[in-house]
């Protein structure tokens, strides 16, 4: 999911001005005019420096605010810290590399400008007028690197806004520039959530100076280098290289064994966009839904930042779909499961991944690195993304005769799609779309069950203890704590009349399950108990002890998830084979394999990790 804005605007909900530009009569003026002094000050074409905050922010503000790439202001200046990317997209929590992560000077543009303007880092954060100044000292030192000078013609500057898009990949660069020139070109105005009018006149003739490309001395990629099936409509647009690593997967013996499931919360345009961001997020697929056209964004040798958990990004393919999670599921077209099947099922070939639920997973489904960003998880593709049907596109169903076993047996959630009407609430800050202007109740199509304290309609909806201290859930749409997902299993912890109950992030909860109808008995599965008479802790992560890392590569930590644990007596599916831990360090290549192995088991709505040592298995 991402959750910046259309070309990578900040995400979070717009405030007041902090700072206007001061008018010569001494009344406060808007941004327009912010931008035209700016422009004036360092001898920037004003369209170009227009068009170049356009399609970083749309012209939004957002004072003291920065968005999911860390960027702040109209301008997206950069300051990328290690508590951004400890968690977000790149899940970097407990990592020793995580300074060196954070250090990559395209992360950093805001202290750049803080130094060609002379003013404070803070300022140019906080303050929109420093901001957007700040923004055309770094073109205007962009352009007198590329060209020698300050040109009066529009046009050649395309070297330095290529170069502004943070881009090292001479395609996104590219990518970048045009779609700028292509705005100075057709004009374009726009009130800003904050009630700002700004405007770009078109220049309808102007000419960029594409041949300054080759001046940057950027990364070329082939469009040969795409990985897709040959019937698929598929092209490579690299995302920004500081959204991912580079790696050699899986012949540097980094397994690749799941493939997760996105929506974007964006258009497709603006999810491409975003990734070519630097300091965001990536995938390494994107699906367009109209027609189920595929953008390749991310090598799948490499790492692609997606899952905000570091151990799944090491061991996945991130695949993000055009949609909203809190639509309805009007987003995912028919053409999109499609293509999307037929891209998973020759991924899932291509690395021996197996074709079923525990493997092929939402970002809803990914746990949390460490006990302070579980809550923060994302939820997509969300109750609207019709798992059994995407399943049975897969040819491997996950659904068969519905029944329940007896105590102690597992059961695969698969309450069907259509018939299965759960109500939802919505709220404005769960739809990015604007379509929900207060929060209200719907009914709809959903692929999951409520999960209740006690079998009766009337008991509370359990609650995650990492989002409910009370331990009482909502409805609330992005509420994942209370509900069990198509395809997931669970061990059988009791049944009474129409209802059954499961074990479930160390409880007992239940759910209305008349006749069997909501499950489908699960065959040959692992499950997995604590090993003594103490609980069995369960981790988000899976690295190696501090003592297994060779000298000179700093150790990766992880502690016990704060909330959760295996507690004697009760049981949990095991999603597969017990794996090493493990953990990757780009600078060098490194692969660290740990001599201790970690169970993934489907803990409550995601899954999460126990030491093999620490629990006892059954067929």
């Amino acid at each position: 999911m991402i959750t910046a804005g259309a070309l990578a605007a900040a995400s979070v909900t717009a405030v007041p001005l902090l700072a206007n530009a001061s008018a010569p009569d001494g009344q406060t003026a808007g941004r327009q005019q912010a931008f035209e002094q700016a422009a004036a000050e360092y001898d920037v074409p004003l369209p170009v420096l227009l068009g170049v905050s356009y399609h970083e922010s749309t012209w939004e503000a957002h004072p003291g605010e920065h968005s999911t790439s860390g960027g702040y202001g109209p301008m997206h200046l950069t300051d990328v810290t290690p508590e951004m990317m400890a968690g977000g997209d790149t899940g970097a929590a407990g990592r020793g590399d995580l300074k060196e992560m954070a250090a990559d000077p395209s992360l950093h543009t805001l202290q750049t400008a803080a130094k060609l303007t002379g003013l404070p880092a803070g300022k140019l954060r906080d303050d929109e007028v420093a901001n957007i100044r700040g923004g055309a000292a770094l073109l205007a030192s962009y352009a007198k690197a590329t060209t020698g000078r300050t040109p009066v013609d529009p046009g050649q500057w395309y070297a330095a806004v290529a170069r502004y898009g943070g881009s090292e990949q001479e395609r996104a660069a590219k990518a970048f520039a045009d779609r700028v020139f292509a705005t100075v070109k057709k004009g374009v105005g726009e009130t800003t959530r904050d009630g700002q009018q700004v405007r770009l006149d078109a220049v309808a003739d102007v000419r960029p100076a594409t041949s300054q490309l080759g001046g940057l001395r950027l990364k070329a990629t082939a469009a040969a280098e795409t990985e897709c099936p040959p019937t698929l409509d598929c092209a490579f647009v690299p995302a920004a290289s500081a959204n991912g690593q580079v790696s050699n997967r899986p012949a540097n013996n980094i397994r690749i064994d799941s493939i997760v499931i996105h929506d974007t919360e964006s258009s497709y345009e603006s999810a491409i966009n975003s990734f070519q961001t630097p300091g965001g997020g990536s995938a390494h697929y994107v699906i367009r839904s109209s027609d189920g056209a595929v953008t390749q964004m991310v090598p799948t040798k490499d790492l692609s930042f997606h899952a905000g958990n570091y151990s799944t990004n090491m061991h996945s393919i991130g695949i993000e779909h055009e949609g909203y999670a809190a639509s309805g599921g009007t987003w995912y077209s028919q053409a999109q499961y499609e293509t999307s099947a037929e891209l998973v099922a020759y991924l899932a070939d291509r690395f021996d991944i197996p074709l079923d639920r525990q493997h092929i997973i939402g970002h809803d489904n990914v746990p949390g690195p460490n006990s302070s960003l579980v809550s923060g998880m994302h939820w997509d593709p969300g109750p609207s993304w019709d798992w059994e049907r995407f399943m049975r596109l897969l040819h491997a169903p996950v659904n068969g005769v519905h029944g329940v076993g007896p105590i102690g047996s597992a059961v695969t959630i698969t309450p069907g799609f259509t018939r299965n009407q759960q109500t939802v609430q919505v709220c404005p800050t769960d739809d990015p779309t604007g379509a929900t202007p207060e929060c209200a109740e719907r009914r709809q199509p959903s692929n999951f069950v409520y999960l209740r304290t006690a079998p009766d309609r009337a008991a509370p909806l359990f609650g995650d203890q990492a989002i409910h201290t009370d331990g009482i859930g909502t409805n609330r749409v992005n509420d994942w704590g209370s509900t069990a997902q198509a395809g997931q299993q669970f061990v059988v912890a009791g049944r009474r009349g129409d209802w059954t109950a499961i074990w479930y992030s160390g409880d007992k909860v239940w759910f209305h399950n008349p006749h069997g109808r909501n499950t489908t008995p699960a065959r040959g599965v692992t499950v997995v108990k604590a090993a003594g008479d103490s609980p069995a802790a369960v981790y988000g992560s899976s690295y190696p002890d501090k003592d297994e890392y060779p000298a000179g590569l700093s150790p990766s930590t992880q502690a016990p998830l704060s909330f959760y644990s295996v507690p004697a007596g009760q049981a949990y599916v095991a999603t597969g084979e017990a794996a090493a831990t493990d953990d990757y360090f780009p600078s060098s290549g490194s692969v660290v394999t740990g001599g201790k192995k970690m169970y993934t088991i489907q803990y409550n709505h995601r899954v999460g990790l126990v030491y093999e040592s620490d629990v006892t298995t059954a067929p």
